[in-house]
């Protein structure tokens, strides 16, 4: 299991909090309806388009993706032979793609030669050590890898990136230095394990923020939880 500890960054008692936590699942809910969010075909492309997806828009991703498809390329083995300057070209549309070029290849080095290229051996893992696991690769995140065993694995870990610290620090849910960690655990430890929710619920706090809960000049007069 997912070690979890309790966070002293959170504003309120746990019972305000985890009413809070439902209530904004239920209101967003209702206003965005099934997200069907990660949108692919395979668990190994999930994975390629969460290292891809780093400091990009999604749109800019899909078309990297295709072209990754096109060529024949959206296999672990196929992709990992694959010459560097030829994926570059390929994945230009996500930005920064010489790094991420290089952040697949870390990760196609652990998935072929510790699990032979099969994404279906990681589900195996228990869900702490896989974590490990991911976050020793170069490139890969707390997010990338939280992503990674939420929505390729079908893991229940809740994925936490900036739009939903900034909705819960507009709602009084929680401190400035709450970190990555922090927030986590304070839905981990109020929900039931629960993959499709939490998937829903990531997707719902990203079209939020993207939509209404704004960085600079947020729209809180027609948010779907002004009345939170």
């Amino acid at each position: 299991m997912f070690a979890l500890k309790a966070t002293k960054l959170q504003i309120g008692t746990s019972d305000i909090l985890r009413e809070n936590i439902l209530s904004i699942y239920a209101l967003l809910n209702k206003h965005f309806g099934n997200l069907h969010w990660w949108p692919a075909e395979t668990p190994f492309e999930v994975i390629v388009g969460a290292i891809l997806t780093q400091n990009t828009a999604w749109t800019n991703v899909e078309t990297a993706i295709n072209n990754l498809k096109v060529a024949g390329l959206m296999s672990p083995h196929q992709l990992r032979q694959a010459n560097d300057s030829f994926i570059e070209s390929l994945i230009t549309p996500s930005g920064y793609y010489r790094q991420k070029t290089k952040k697949l290849k870390a990760f196609l080095k652990y998935l072929c030669e510790q699990h032979q290229g099969n994404v279906d051996t990681m589900i195996a893992m228990p869900t702490n050590v896989l974590r490990n696991d991911l976050l020793s690769i170069w490139g890969i995140g707390q997010e990338t890898a939280d992503s990674i065993i939420l929505y390729a694995l079908q893991k229940p870990l809740f994925v936490v990136d900036a739009y939903t610290k900034r909705i819960l620090l507009r709602h009084q849910m929680c401190s400035d230095n709450a970190d990555y960690g922090d927030i986590q655990r304070m839905f981990m430890l109020r929900l039931q394990p629960n993959v499709k929710m939490f998937q829903q619920y990531h997707a719902l706090l990203v079209n939020t923020g993207k939509l209404f809960c704004k960085k600079t000049i947020p729209s809180c007069t027609i948010c779907p939880l002004q009345c939170l």
